[in-house]
């Protein structure tokens, strides 16, 4: 399916216009997204636009174990991967495990630069090969960080270009391919996550629940504020419990923040916080802000 980059729908600013027009198209069109989805469909779109089909998206939830993938996105049918994907040997030498894990460079891959990265075993080169037979010869990866949670990610546009090709796109628009990855792995973690209730079937009454445990309310508190039994909390925390996949009281307070049901500590609007000025030459000073 063809997506497109549509023109800003909103009157930029002239100081707003001194990046290039796909850059502009791709930015706007992300302020609009409302669900991880539409920033999945603007991704594709900018690979489309430079006639890089091959679009792949991968996020770890830890740095210190890949294996917690939060999930997989690509643009393709790319079924034929999952075989090769199970011999642990070609699995270590994906860009994401060799490079994005460790690197914050990004790097050109596929068949057409294989001279020009470490030296990869056999089955790990035979990939590439039945990629290139796929039309997938090279590309653009662009790795990716996300603090809170420590994140691994990658975001990879890739064609059947000759390296001579990729290497002239790369020039052309490897700054705004860099960029656009790293506004949209922000814009799609953040709806992302608000998104948990809705991949999760969460009920009305179990996204009470977790707003009251996020608040720091226990059992008897619960059970008057819902005016419910005690046991019946219990019951109703240990079926969320199992709808989540989540495993103490502690990672359902968490998770009423991290997808937002309830705001950051540091971001409610009644908290004091301290802001750190410092100015070079000066040194640092604290700024205590009063409660609202």
């Amino acid at each position: 399916m063809r997506r497109r980059l549509k023109k800003p729908t909103r009157n930029l600013l002239e100081a707003e216009q001194y990046v290039p027009d796909l850059m502009q198209a791709f930015t706007t069109a992300l302020e609009e997204a409302e669900h991880s989805s539409h920033v999945w469909d603007i991704i594709v779109a900018l690979g489309q636009e430079l006639n890089l089909p091959f679009v792949d998206y991968i996020v770890a939830s830890s740095l210190q174990n890949w294996k917690k993938t939060l999930f997989i996105r690509t643009s393709y049918d790319s079924s034929w991967l999952n075989s090769m994907n199970d011999d642990p040997e070609v699995h270590k030498w994906s860009y994401f495990r060799s490079h994005a894990m460790h690197k914050l460079t990004p790097v050109a891959v596929g068949l057409e630069f294989l001279d020009e990265y470490h030296k990869l075993p056999d089955k790990r080169v035979q990939v590439l090969r039945v990629a290139a037979e796929h039309g997938i010869k090279a590309g653009f990866a662009i790795p990716l960080r996300q603090s809170a949670p420590p994140q691994a990610a990658i975001i990879t546009f890739s064609g059947g270009q000759s390296r001579r090709e990729m290497r002239t796109l790369i020039k052309a628009h490897g700054w705004t391919l860099n960029c656009a990855a790293w506004m949209a792995h922000v814009r799609y973690s953040q709806l992302f996550a608000a998104e948990f209730t809705e991949r999760n079937q969460i009920t009305p009454k179990q996204l009470e629940l977790i707003e009251l445990i996020g608040l720091g309310l226990q059992d008897k508190a619960i059970s008057e504020q819902l005016g419910i039994s005690i046991s019946a909390v219990r019951h109703r925390m240990n079926a969320l419990l199992a709808n989540t996949g989540l495993g103490s009281r502690a990672e359902l307070a968490a998770l009423a923040m991290s997808a937002g049901i309830l705001p950051h500590p540091f971001n409610r609007p009644d908290t004091p916080f301290e802001t750190v000025i410092d100015m070079d030459n000066v040194g640092p000073h604290m700024c205590r802000s009063p409660a609202a």
